[in-house]
């Protein structure tokens, strides 16, 4: 790779004999001043380190996805990717399940599963996500071929006890590449963690949007570029 090289400003497509161009998407998202407006609540205090870190790390994940995006961080790493979909909600859904899976891994059952010997790094990656998700096989073939994974073969997770650590997970940063239309997003982020949340503004139904973020007490921040990816 040339690190030399500057592409040029301009990027073009044929698409069925229609040529389209447009500026590149050359946008900067830099923490300090890519979430420095906070609409609610408003007497919110300034973002921790972490919260800018998170939301930067989100944002820069739908800079380079196919839009509709929402991105899900916490710790300085995405941990829910929702891209491609024909409604933002999906996006939001899709990214809190991942974001779900991925902190039902740091429970204890998962943490202390006992591999057969010789059992390959993608059976491992495969069976885990499969207990995490809650989607167990049940028909003997698939089941079978789950199973052989294991010396002990690891109870499934209750929606009890899923709900009960998912509770634990907090603190996460939600960036979406558009406006939240709907407070149907925001329900969603919520229940998956969120504590600050990001995206342009443009709505009809900002104010909506806005209101249950406070009382969900998520702060809501506007990110003023739509990162739409096509």
């Amino acid at each position: 790779m040339d690190e030399t090289w500057d592409p040029p400003m301009t990027e073009s497509r044929t698409v069925f004999g229609v040529q389209l161009t447009q500026q590149r998407n050359d946008v900067i998202i830099d923490p300090r001043s890519s979430f420095k407006s906070i609409i609610t609540p408003k007497d919110s205090s300034p973002l921790s380190d972490s919260a800018y870190r998170d939301l930067t790390v989100a944002t820069i994940a739908l800079k380079f996805s196919q839009s509709n995006s929402v991105s899900y961080a916490l710790n300085g790493q995405t941990i829910g990717l929702g891209v491609g979909q024909q409604s933002r909600i999906h996006c939001t859904r899709l990214a809190g399940d991942k974001a779900d899976n991925w902190w039902m891994r740091f429970h204890e059952r998962a943490l202390d599963i006992k591999w057969k010997k010789g059992t390959k790094r993608p059976d491992k990656s495969n069976a885990i996500d499969l207990l995490c998700s809650g989607e167990i096989p049940t028909s003997d073939i698939e089941k079978e071929d789950y199973e052989k994974n294991f010396e002990e073969v690891p109870q499934p997770f209750t929606a009890d006890e899923r709900e009960a650590w998912l509770k634990h997970i907090g603190d996460v940063a939600v960036s979406s590449d558009a406006f939240f239309p709907f407070i149907d997003n925001v329900f969603r982020a919520s229940r998956s963690g969120a504590r600050y949340i990001a995206a342009p503004t443009g709505s009809q139904n900002d104010q909506a949007v806005f209101e249950t973020a406070e009382k969900l007490g998520i702060t809501f921040v506007e990110q003023s570029v739509r990162l739409f990816h096509h």
